[in-house]
């Protein structure tokens, strides 16, 4: 999960050497954390949140694979 959100935001910013991944891991939950250069954090948030929410929709179909729950919180 970890890298599928790290090769997205990646792909989505300006300077892709800023991008951050961490993963926090539960028992049945994940959570994933993402940080961007200040600059880049409105193209990983998108208007109205659209770039985000596509972000969370991906995570969500990828992580229901391995029978898990993930979270997506996008670090200021």
């Amino acid at each position: 999960m970890k890298e599928l959100i790290e090769y997205i935001a990646k792909a989505l910013v300006d300077n892709p050497d800023a991008v951050r991944v961490t993963e926090i891991e539960g028992e049945k939950t994940s959570v994933i954390e993402l940080s961007v250069a200040k600059e880049d954090l409105g193209k990983v948030i998108g208007k109205q949140g659209r770039t985000a929410r596509s972000l969370r929709t991906i995570l969500s179909a990828a992580s229901t694979k391995n029978n898990k729950r993930a979270v997506l919180e996008i670090l200021e």
